[in-house]
């Protein structure tokens, strides 16, 4: 049997799913799991013991090309797919693209979620169905199981990475005098700068970290300009010396740094929920997110345990910290869509130093 999971959306999104690809293995241990995704989300699949083959869309590349270039990647792209006549199609969107490719795979079973063009539902043998409101990712890439009359068998959030980069990570916590589960790992930033909390507030919590709970602090930020400039922004209000490694890690690397950490802090992004994967206990400030759909999963649960519409709340190991305001979560990029959340700009400093130092003592 071949099975061909599509995914067509950002990095956190991509690894949500990997409990689906558990209890496909699961229920099919002899069956080739394939997955279709795009560039720039792959690390959070690559090496995982249970796909046989991945299929980078190149989205941005293809944008960028002439409209003759376009036309022959897309086709390239929907032949590649094609040839490996999968016997069951699974795309975790509603999204066109996703639905399109399912369709053009020729496979007799498609399982999707309904498009939002209803002409196209008709090419899917058997949607999705069930309710996702106060549903985790998690829960909700799952409905595509029970499609299959198949239960849950594990809920785990799974990443993986080569021996390389784990010697790599080794190397870089030897020359910086650290060791497993002796430093925090923080990641103040999101590529979407709505989910940010005050940088001057994030120096507080560096020098808070080092300073009143004698832990080290290391930094991490992608490697883009924008988020490298606010991490420098950060740094220029600390009083204490944190291992800064922003932007020179790779996503796998980040993986393999956090695995080592006693605890991560940081803000609603990808690395929080490859924090969760890794079982590192995991405390992430919300703004505009819904708390139940993204919160941090943990591993050792078969339930949801984010059942508030807003504020601070638990999940086994794993916290959240979000303000209650009725206007939380309005799911929106910023108040207005301004690009800057007030929710999280203005964030108590007494109020979050107090939270992380119960978290802290509580590991």
């Amino acid at each position: 049997m071949k099975i061909l999971i599509i995914k067509f959306m950002h990095i956190g999104d991509v690894l949500l799913t990997t409990p689906l690809i558990s209890n496909l293995a699961h229920y099919y241990p002899d069956a080739k799991i394939d997955f279709a995704l795009n560039s720039g989300t792959e690390e959070m699949i690559e090496n995982n013991p249970k796909i046989n083959k991945i299929f980078i869309y190149e989205r941005e590349k293809i944008k960028k090309s002439s409209f003759i270039k376009k036309i022959q990647r897309e086709i390239a792209f929907l032949q590649e797919i094609r040839k490996e006549k999968y016997d069951i199609v699974i795309n975790l969107t509603s999204s066109d693209r996703g639905i399109f490719l399912s369709i053009f795979s020729n496979s007799k079973k498609i399982i999707s979620f309904p498009s939002k063009k209803s002409f196209l539902n008709k090419f899917i043998s058997d949607p999705i169905k069930g309710t996702i409101q106060w549903k985790h990712w998690v829960d909700i890439n799952l409905l595509a199981l029970k499609t299959l009359n198949k239960n849950p068998v594990r809920k785990s959030v799974e990443i993986f990475w080569n021996d390389e980069v784990e010697n790599n990570i080794k190397s870089i916590l030897k020359n910086n005098n650290l060791n497993k589960n002796n430093f925090i790992h923080f990641h103040p930033l999101s590529r979407w700068f709505f989910k940010c909390i005050d940088d001057k507030l994030a120096a507080k919590i560096i020098d808070f970290i080092e300073k009143r709970m004698n832990l080290k602090v290391v930094l991490t930020a992608a490697p883009n300009h924008e988020e490298l400039e606010k991490i420098n922004n950060i740094l220029r209000s600390t009083k204490t010396n944190p291992i800064n490694l922003a932007g020179k890690l790779s996503l796998k690397e980040i993986a393999s740094l956090n695995d080592k950490a006693l605890a991560f802090v940081g803000v609603d992004t990808a690395i929080m929920h490859i924090s969760a994967a890794n079982n590192t206990p995991t405390l992430a400030f919300f703004g505009p997110s819904i708390p139940y759909a993204w919160g941090p999963w943990d591993n050792s649960k078969m339930i949801n345990e984010y059942k508030c519409y807003r504020g601070n709340q638990k999940m086994g190991k794993h916290r959240i910290l979000q303000e209650s305001w009725e206007c939380i979560p309005c799911d929106k990029k910023g108040c207005n869509n301004s690009g800057k959340s007030d929710c999280l700009l203005e964030l108590k400093e007494e109020n979050i130093l107090k939270e992380i130092k119960e978290f802290l003592n509580g590991i």
